[in-house]
């Protein structure tokens, strides 16, 4: 066992399965679940990780490959971060960032993540979480706008299954339409655009050939809405929760090119892509883009404590800083126990150079392993990888890319079967999708991909095919 890892108590408090099982039905309504149909079969009581594998209250040992939600980057039961998190509560445990204060963990925090963000990123502003950060990106930019004398300047464009946050600033930046139907979204000032997923949308189009129409589909709503009323495009370097959509070459050049020409800032959401999840330290840096904005969360921490913010490019910053009052806040902005965790969890990641290993090692193998099981397999298609990123369409036919007309249906089917073979896959829309911890080896790349096969192997079975 790596002597780093907590050495955790397995005892599980003494309460059976259904014991907890029967308390969380009485008292916990659960995060994009129907509460109901959960507490019917019971909820997955999961009560240790380390490394890879999660560890349930009946002793199943399961291979994460979602890092928990998108975050626990360098695996499970790190002490670095735990004895971060102890000697910080002990010295400070908190104190706020308002009325002209500030403190040591919040101050190396900030210095550590202008040094390793890409040119021009020297301030940053924090939250508790991406649908904070991406609520907060709402109100910054237009107050640059307003800042600058452009107070019309204030729709935000997004696309279509972009997946921002789920507060209502942040679902209303994101194109989930399930999400706009409760709640009356998107709020006033939101537009979207196609998300830029050939395999779905291109047709008869080469890939690079669609990637130019997809990305000019900005400068058409752009047109459309007026450039003096447009402050700013977002978008997730890669699609996460929209089903790991990764675009075309062409995809993001043409949609820095729109953005200089209009003079719109360009908002990129590092909440999944960052810290090393495309193998660059942010997914801006992988595609050349140069955003003004970055939200951060997730892999910031590893997932080991709640913290997010907003980098601000000093184009923006300076305007900002210039502003006077900059009337926004929480009361956990820049907490020094998760500033203090954060700082541990970049250096292990800069200390044992783990973006690195993945992107030069461990990521291309694994990439090639996930083709090798999928590109021939007769029930999915449209099989990609990015990074630590992983997915397959599953379809009807694979000749005519046709999909199945319940495809959310199939992949929930598909899903079930992964957790029943002990490994956690998501479904998304009619994708599977994985986005393993960057800690992953050889072995255990050959380790999931086996896994995922076997699933789907055994999900056409299922569907007698």
């Amino acid at each position: 066992m790596n002597p780093n890892l907590i050495n955790q108590d397995h005892s599980n408090l003494g309460r059976s399965t259904s014991e907890y099982q029967a308390l969380d039905a009485a008292h916990h309504i659960h995060p994009f679940s129907d509460t109901a149909a959960l507490n019917t079969h019971g909820s997955r009581v999961i009560v240790r990780g380390e490394g890879l594998y999660l560890y349930d209250s009946d002793g199943h040992k399961i291979f994460d490959a979602m890092s928990g939600l998108w975050c626990v980057n360098i695996g499970y039961g790190r002490r670095e971060l735990a004895d971060a998190a102890y000697q910080q509560m002990l010295e400070l445990p908190f104190y706020n960032t308002f009325f002209k204060t500030t403190h040591p963990p919040v101050v190396e925090l900030s210095s550590l993540l202008a040094q390793i963000s890409p040119d021009g990123f020297n301030h940053v502003f924090y939250t508790n979480s991406g649908s904070e950060g991406n609520d907060t990106i709402i109100r910054m930019v237009r107050h640059y706008w307003a800042t600058l004398g452009q107070p019309k300047k204030k729709t935000i464009i997004s696309r279509i299954n972009g997946y921002h946050g789920s507060t209502i600033g942040g679902a209303s930046l994101g194109g989930m339409h399930y999400m706009h139907e409760q709640g009356d979204l998107p709020i006033p000032g939101i537009a979207h655009i196609e998300q830029p997923w050939w395999f779905a949308n291109g047709g008869e189009l080469s890939p690079k050939e669609y990637g130019l129409k997809a990305a000019r589909a900005l400068e058409d709503k752009i047109l459309e809405l007026g450039v003096e009323n447009v402050a700013a495009f977002i978008g997730e370097p890669v699609q996460g929760a929209g089903g790991i959509i990764i675009p075309p070459s062409t995809y993001w050049p043409e949609i820095q090119r729109i953005c200089d020409h209009y003079g719109i800032l360009l908002i990129a959401d590092e909440v999944i892509c960052g810290f090393g999840r495309t193998g660059s330290w942010f997914g801006s840096e992988h595609y050349g883009i140069r955003p003004h904005l970055m939200t951060i969360a997730k892999g910031l921490s590893s997932g080991y404590i709640p913290i997010g913010g907003v980098l601000i490019h000093d184009k923006v910053a300076n305007v900002l800083i210039a502003g006077g009052d900059f009337n926004h806040g929480f009361t956990y902005s820049g907490h020094p126990v998760a500033c203090a965790v954060a700082v541990a969890n970049i250096h292990i990641l800069q200390n044992e150079k783990i973006i690195e290993r993945m992107n030069q090692d461990v990521a291309p193998y694994a990439a090639q392993l996930w083709h090798d099981a999928f590109d021939a397999h007769p029930l999915v298609d449209d099989v990609r990888s990015l990074g630590f990123f992983f997915a397959v369409t599953l379809v009807e036919d694979k000749a005519s890319r046709k999909r199945f007309s319940n495809g959310s249906e199939m992949a929930l089917r598909c899903r079930d079967i992964c957790l029943k073979n002990k490994l956690i896959m998501r479904a998304t829309g009619d994708s599977m999708i994985a986005a393993p911890p960057l800690i992953m080896s050889r072995a255990q790349a050959a380790e999931f991909v086996a896994l995922a096969l076997k699933c789907v192997d055994e999900y056409a079975r299922e569907i007698g095919r």
